[in-house]
């Protein structure tokens, strides 16, 4: 069985084709490709696969601009982060999805939907492809609406694969040697990708506060503010044990405004 995996993160492609060998249809060596570019660059000089398992935001843009560029033939498994305002655009055009972080149960629920509408193992003629109109409904379902977007949920790197962390548990967000650690209410504290800087711009200022040069923190877990030394002020949050953590100076009287709200 011929597979290509679209897939620009090396634990993701890794589990997926650990994945296949489980189910036992793994090539000895499936393809893997990391950007539309390379993905195009394949497609134009390989015969098309019978299965392809695609993430849907690659090094270089959406995976979309490929499908848009070369007709795909074969059935697509996205395997996205994205969450309930794209899924009912997959269920109504058949396609399997598979949300991440996912299992090896989902996983292979996933390929025997393929299998199913494919007719077996080994065919893919019944299977659903991409066809303009499938193509239509996905990208409405993807265009953001107007406004600011926010991240709505971290994607964090974990000894054993992604670990997705909603934004609505983070209680803070600190700075230690240069790495932003997103802190839940248990104490829990996972590395993200960029500066403080760079997370506070992903984040909703109606709810993440800046406390100081290293802190942010959730207006979901303040539970209390008190005065403290030389005009700062020390928060106490809802977390087990209770962390407290106090403003700068300088940073004191924004932060007044933004409680304040």
């Amino acid at each position: 069985m011929n597979i290509l995996i679209l897939e620009d993160e090396e634990l993701a492609a890794r589990q997926t084709v650990d994945f296949l060998v489980r189910a036992g249809l793994a090539p000895p060596a499936p393809p893997v490709l990391r950007s539309v570019a390379k993905a195009l660059a394949w497609l134009e000089t390989h015969p098309m696969p019978d299965l392809i398992f695609s993430d849907i935001e690659l090094l270089d843009g959406n995976v979309f601009g490929l499908y848009e560029q070369f007709r795909v033939t074969c059935p697509v498994i996205f395997t996205t982060a994205y969450d309930q305002f794209l899924l009912p655009a997959f269920r109504g055009n058949g396609i399997a999805y598979l949300l991440k972080p996912f299992d090896y149960a989902q996983f292979r629920e996933a390929l025997d939907k393929y299998q199913l509408l494919a007719g077996g193992p080994s065919a893919s003629a019944g299977a659903p492809t991409l066809s303009p109109e499938v193509l239509r409904a996905l990208a409405q379902a993807l265009h953001p609406p107007p406004g600011p977007q926010y991240k709505q949920r971290f994607s964090v790197r974990m000894c054993n694969g992604l670990y997705v962390l909603p934004v609505a548990e983070v209680a803070y967000v600190q700075a230690d040697a240069g790495v932003a650690f997103a802190v839940d209410a248990a104490g829990a504290r996972y590395p993200l990708a960029g500066t403080l800087a760079e997370v506070e711009r992903q984040l909703d200022p109606a709810h993440f506060g800046r406390l100081n040069r290293s802190e942010l923190v959730n207006i979901a877990f303040v539970a209390r503010v008190e005065a403290y030394f030389n005009n700062r002020l020390a928060v106490q949050l809802r977390t087990q044990p209770a962390a407290v953590l106090t403003t700068s100076a300088a940073q004191t009287p924004e932060f007044r405004r933004w409680l304040e709200g």
